[in-house]
């Protein structure tokens, strides 16, 4: 079997990965596919880490404009409905054998244990797969910030943001056609084009910590496993 070229990744999980495209909440075969991609890797050999984001449930940003909720409140029902899916995903995991915790940047003590930087370490480091729920416990900043700095806290070798499309392009594909597709950047091109693939501040973090990302497609069986083995997928945005 292949092995990984990584001893410690994050994967980045969008809220839209646990449920069909178009659709709200949690579907069970779109939850179950997600978790045996990730079973799969956790046997290749590297440390998983996992962020999932909540736009299954509901987006802060856009929450609070529509329903009138100050950003603050809505940030923090986004971060809760992230502790939704990390819960979901935990018991799928674990039903496939892969032992797995939950730890969380707001304290839910009845569902799952405070993230503490030791405490998640010790959890890869025996071979569990750590989820890592509530953002980064405060409003105004998205999961892919909270991606970012969980993978810089746990010296992440690798960032994987997993999307519903084969990596960046120079414009949306879904609405240009003509989008040229960009298979390497460096942290600087996304910053200087403005490529809205992750927040500024997440690309930054990343390049001040020397952490590749992987954009990829994760509805795409095996994409994953070909990041994780240094095989061309999706787009690499690195240093050079």
């Amino acid at each position: 079997m292949t092995e990984s070229k990584y001893k410690r990744i994050l994967l980045k999980l969008s809220g839209q990965s646990f449920c069909k495209p178009g659709e709200f909440g949690i579907d069970g075969s779109a939850l179950k596919s997600i978790a045996e991609r990730i079973a799969d890797i956790c046997k290749l050999g590297p440390q998983v880490a996992v962020v999932v984001g909540a736009g299954n449930f509901l987006r802060g940003d856009a929450f609070s404009k529509i329903a009138h909720i100050p950003r603050n409140t809505a940030d923090y029902m986004g971060m809760l409905a992230t502790i939704i899916n990390g819960c979901a995903l935990q018991e799928t995991l674990e039903k496939l054998g892969q032992p797995t915790r939950v730890l969380s940047a707001i304290e839910v003590a009845a569902m799952c244990e405070p993230f503490i930087r030791r405490r998640a370490l010790r959890h890869l480091e025996r071979g569990r797969v750590a989820i890592l729920a509530g953002g980064t416990g405060n409003p105004f900043f998205t999961t892919d910030t909270c991606a970012a700095l969980r993978a810089s806290e746990l010296d992440a070798d690798l960032l994987i943001k997993a999307t519903k499309v084969d990596g960046v392009y120079s414009d949306d594909p879904e609405r240009n056609p003509n989008a040229e597709f960009l298979a390497k950047l460096s942290y600087e091109e996304v910053l200087t084009k403005n490529l809205r693939i992750m927040d500024h501040s997440a690309i930054s973090l990343c390049r001040d910590n020397k952490i590749p990302i992987i954009v990829l497609n994760i509805f795409k069986k095996g994409n994953i496993t070909k990041a994780i083995c240094e095989e061309q997928v999706g787009t690499l945005i690195c240093g050079s």
